[in-house]
């Protein structure tokens, strides 16, 4: 059975996948839930082979969950280094918080201030119909504090679209790649700032060279790491008080939005994605 085989579709596939690895070759238990361990050969295929199905089709988010990790543990050590080195990461790191819906309480955050980090990062998510709970779970990780540290970058992903008043469309999450790419080091943000122009528009591409490839290269380099951010402990902070603290300047063009969602739309969106859950679970059965 190849390795790409064994990724896991969806969390109730998970056991099923784990177990037949386990299987298939005798060697340590995993070392976090969900963990299923990879030799060295194992880890470059599957990098190579998630790699050409997620440059085919960018949709297959388990393949670019699967690339990011293979590809991603050269960069990993040197985050939690970062995070080791400040008294804010290192509290991270012992509370090891995760960003879901079973941890967060998004009316709590409704209920703050219209000016805090909170209240406008769970603003974004109403506006945009995004639910903390699309982050996928670590896999292909051997270490478990580098694992960690992936799978809080994974999850804190929607904090800086926050930060910088991005929205969720091809060009602000680009010039988010960018940022992330040169903030972070990981391949897999340098793989998409620099492969996913390439399938935009030439205006949206100027636009991104013009505007956003600048701000993106001055705020990696001059703002706090943000993978030492203890996020869950700045709800109530004031935004403009974080950026400023943090060094995340606002881009040069402010981003623009399209229309509001609405309450039926977001209803609509949750429904697509519960049904879409409901059948991923059936086809493993």
């Amino acid at each position: 059975m190849s390795i790409l085989a064994r990724i896991p579709k969806s969390p109730t596939q998970l056991p099923r996948a784990a177990l037949a690895l386990q299987g298939r070759r005798h060697r340590s238990a995993p070392a976090y839930p969900g963990h299923i361990p990879l030799n060295a050969f194992e880890n470059a295929f599957l990098a190579v082979g998630s790699g050409i199905t997620a440059l085919l089709n960018p949709r297959r988010g388990d393949m670019v969950a699967a690339l990011g990790e293979t590809t991603g543990q050269c960069a990993l050590p040197g985050l939690l280094d970062k995070m080791l080195s400040s008294p804010e990461g290192r509290r991270v790191l012992k509370a090891r918080p995760r960003v879901n819906t079973d941890t967060v309480s998004l009316p709590s955050l409704r209920a703050l201030p219209a000016n805090t980090f909170g209240n406008t990062y769970v603003s974004w998510l109403d506006r945009t119909g995004v639910t903390p709970d699309t982050r996928s779970q670590v896999h292909y990780i051997n270490d478990p504090e580098l694992a960690y540290v992936m799978q809080r970058y994974r999850e804190c992903h929607d904090f800086y679209h926050t930060l910088f008043g991005f929205p969720v469309s091809v060009q602000y999450e680009l010039a988010l790649k960018v940022f992330e790419a040169l903030h972070f080091g990981l391949p897999m943000a340098y793989m998409s700032a620099l492969l996913g122009p390439l399938r935009v528009k030439s205006e949206l591409k100027a636009m991104l060279l013009r505007d956003y490839v600048p701000w993106a290269m001055r705020v990696a380099a001059e703002c706090k790491p943000l993978i030492t951010v203890y996020w869950e402990e700045r709800w109530e902070q004031d935004l403009g008080e974080l950026k400023a603290e943090l060094g995340a300047w606002d881009p040069p063009v402010e981003a623009k939005w399209g229309k509001k969602l609405t309450e039926s739309d977001r209803e609509a969106a949750r429904r697509a994605k519960a049904a879409a859950a409901e059948s991923a679970g059936d086809a493993s059965v």
